[in-house]
């Protein structure tokens, strides 16, 4: 069903990043460093960088296999912002470096001391490089007593890679706009879960938003523009809306009748947890973004238009373009699949020195191919469910959630296809062999580490489907957790199996 009005002129099919970018490029300039690549902004300007031709490396805390096959071309480098001694390989030979790096996720109590080490690092790193430029993605907002914990961290960020020799443009954007991004999902998930929203008072102050594709158009923009270098630049969407107006906007669009009325409660811990329960982002990063809405965040001019002419599109276009990439299933990065915070660093099965002691295995024999028993694995999760008892697989995501872990709200980036690295609902694909093997690593809240795998055995004229849960532990509270699911795996497992080969039979 469309989620849009057909006489909306603006919804367009264009293709991937090919957007119109009003400044020339220039490859030539050397090569050019993006980092916090497996992130939301990071993800998706790399694409865009490629398509104009530049040489680009990215920096990540583990390097990939799927990277280099998503990116053909891209040179991929370890390195993590925290750690000094890492950043000198990535920051080798590299003229302009891309600074996407946020510790949101450690939450309120946390990120600000991080967020300033890591831009501390990298500008000393970037100086003994040779470095010729930084560019900067931080928020809006002026550096006063009033201003929340995370604006105030972006701009502290913006003066500690300031501090130094290397000239740094800045640019300071409010909210953004696009699928998969972190104030989409919300008010996206507010919107669709609830008929009756309390709203606080905060949700009246100014803000002016702007799309991914904007924001992606001026970071590109000023990489093409030398009269940028070293300066800081606001940047915004084409309306100034409360926030309050933003979500009756979003109602609108998705012909939803919402009663929001002014509540007295402000207590932004509360309105977080509770918004947690329902969105796929998580109550950290709600939370931090939450303490920003108490202030104004607009642009103070517009001089960065004159230098990148950029025609910013309106907060309900932004919308009816994100929601257009759910509907055609086209969401390239989400925000939800960058948390938990060093995901990637987690202890892989094959890193084991010992396989998990404890394991429940099932199979059935099968007479369709394993193309088809694959394609119907990679289905699990997200609004399809797992096939058979969906009330189990929530009430257990629903509990993590309510302990403060993943839950099960961030479903998966594509209903019809799956990578390395991608979420699904409360588990992380760790490994995927196209016909014949998906193994997913547990991100719930467990007494120890667990992963799920799928394998299909051709035998011929039958293919054998397994599906193998492992689970390791050393303490009696994950020892008395594993028997105590034990009964519920003969039960679960079973229909997964059989929803799995029934779905194919009914292709």
């Amino acid at each position: 069903m469309a989620l849009v009005n057909s006489n909306e002129s603006f919804v367009t099919r264009e293709k991937p990043y090919q957007y119109m970018i009003p400044t020339s490029p220039m490859p030539d300039m050397g090569m050019v460093l993006v980092t916090g690549a497996s992130g939301y902004i990071g993800g998706r300007l790399v694409p865009v960088l490629m398509d104009r031709g530049y040489k680009i490396r990215v920096m990540v805390r583990t390097p990939s296999a799927c990277l280099a096959k998503q990116w053909p071309g891209v040179t991929c480098s370890a390195g993590d912002a925290l750690h000094l001694e890492t950043l000198g390989r990535p920051l080798e030979g590299i003229h302009t470096a891309y600074y996407l790096i946020h510790s949101l996720a450690l939450g309120p109590d946390q990120f600000d001391e991080a967020d300033i080490k890591a831009a501390s690092n990298f500008r000393k790193a970037a100086e003994e490089a040779g470095v010729k430029r930084i560019i900067y993605l931080g928020g809006l907002g002026d550096l006063t007593p009033g201003l929340s914990d995370h604006l105030s961290s972006r701009i502290k960020v913006a003066r500690t890679l300031s501090n130094g020799p290397i000239p740094v443009t800045v640019l300071r954007a409010a909210v953004i706009i696009g699928s998969g991004s972190a104030s989409y999902e919300i008010i996206h998930s507010l919107i669709t879960r609830f008929r009756v929203l309390p709203l606080p008072s905060f949700l009246d102050s100014l803000c002016q938003p702007i799309s991914i594709r904007d924001a992606l158009k001026y970071l590109v923009g000023v990489l093409e523009t030398p009269e940028t270098i070293g300066k800081s630049y606001d940047i915004g969407g084409a309306d100034i809306l409360t926030y309050r107006a933003m979500m009756k906007e979003f109602a609108h669009l998705l012909n939803r009748r919402v009663a929001m009325f002014h509540f007295p409660l402000n207590h932004i811990p509360t309105y977080a947890y509770v918004a947690s329960l329902v969105t796929p982002v998580p109550a950290p990063i709600i939370r931090s973004l939450m303490e920003g809405l108490r202030n104004n965040v607009v642009c103070r001019d517009a001089h960065i238009r004159s230098l990148v002419p950029v025609e910013p599109i309106s907060y309900r276009e932004a919308l009816v373009r994100a929601m257009d990439r759910e509907e055609q299933d086209q969401i390239r990065t989400r925000w939800a699949d960058t948390y938990p915070p060093a995901h990637e660093l987690a202890i892989k099965l094959r890193e084991m020195r010992k396989l998990p002691r404890y394991t429940a295995t099932h199979s059935i024999e099968s007479d369709r191919s394993a193309a088809h028993l694959f394609q119907s694995i990679c289905r699990i999760g997200g609004k399809e469910g797992w096939f058979n008892a969906n009330w189990m697989w929530r009430l257990r995501g629903f509990l993590d959630r309510l302990l403060g872990g993943v839950g099960i709200q961030r479903g998966r980036r594509s209903a019809a296809t799956l990578k390395i690295g991608d979420v699904i609902d409360f588990w992380r694909v760790e490994d995927l062999v196209p016909d014949r093997r998906l193994l997913l690593r547990a991100e719930m809240l467990l007494p120890g580490r667990a992963w799920l795998e799928f394998n299909i055995d051709d035998n011929g004229n039958t293919r054998t489907l397994q599906i193998k849960a492992w689970f390791h532990t050393r303490t009696i509270f994950g020892k008395l957790y594993w028997y105590t699911f034990v009964p519920f795996h003969s039960i679960v497992f079973k229909d997964l199996i059989k929803g799995i080969e029934q779905a194919v039979l009914v292709e």
